[in-house]
């Protein structure tokens, strides 16, 4: 993974998902954000850590029994036993929606373990007891089916698509209301500084905006919006 500013996850907690994919379109990336997969839960909860993957095929009947889960080294409960605090669980569930990811045993387990959120394209089973938790948990909605029925994991840490975005393990992954946006490790820093000057730009336009003003100069800003923002940074106001 690459080595991040110390400030950098910091930054990201207060930059939203919509200025993160603005400022990875300035820098020539599209395919960023996760479709389908939203918040379980309103909770207002903003996640943000390095991606831990987790890999999954079709469910197979002569491989996919319940007493294969007993097994210590079965990817997914492996997946739940070692990914880091701090970590985002991410798992490629192929868009698959009626056969859970994961319940709230599992997930209360990577929540004691100081796991920083769970995100998958696909459902989550238990929902009413994940979405009380507080714990961040992304997904396509709830399905009762266990993951057996329709997912076979077979690896840990192996570049996977979610929700038809590419993830690395180790790249950022921040999540909030609008959902889950991926972040390439290697911009990060960069992302993250910048997302938080194009938030505090944009809190002073929405203050002209509210006030009143036309969008022609205000949004977007010209220069003399901009040195009026320069001024207003300049008195520390927020």
């Amino acid at each position: 993974m690459a080595t991040l500013h110390p400030e950098t996850l910091d930054r990201l907690r207060g930059v939203s998902t919509a200025t993160i994919t603005t400022q990875l379109f300035k820098r020539g990336l599209r395919n960023t954000w996760m479709r389908g997969v939203r918040p379980l839960a309103a909770s207002g909860v903003t996640l943000v850590g390095p991606a831990f993957t987790l890999r999954t095929i079709p469910a197979r009947e002569d491989l996919d029994r319940l007493e294969t889960l007993a097994d210590p080294e079965h990817p997914q409960r492996k997946a739940i036993e070692v990914t880091p605090p701090g970590h985002v669980l991410v798992i490629d569930c192929r868009g698959v929606t009626d056969a859970a990811a994961a319940g709230d045993i599992l997930v209360t387990r990577l929540a004691r373990r100081g796991v920083a959120g769970l995100v998958c394209d696909g459902a989550l089973r238990d929902a009413g007891p994940i979405a009380a938790m507080g714990f961040a948990a992304f997904c396509a909605g709830p399905a009762a089916p266990l993951s057996l029925c329709g997912h076979h994991a077979v690896a840990l840490q192996e570049p996977i698509a979610c929700g038809g975005v590419a993830v690395f393990p180790g790249d950022i992954i921040v999540g909030d209301a609008d959902g889950v946006v991926v972040i390439p490790a290697d911009l990060a820093d960069a992302v993250a500084a910048d997302g938080a000057e194009q938030e505090a730009l944009e809190r002073f336009v929405l203050g002209r905006i509210e006030a009143g003003a036309a969008l022609r100069g205000t949004y977007p800003p010209d220069a003399t919006v901009k040195a009026e923002f320069a001024a207003w940074r300049a008195r520390g106001e927020r």
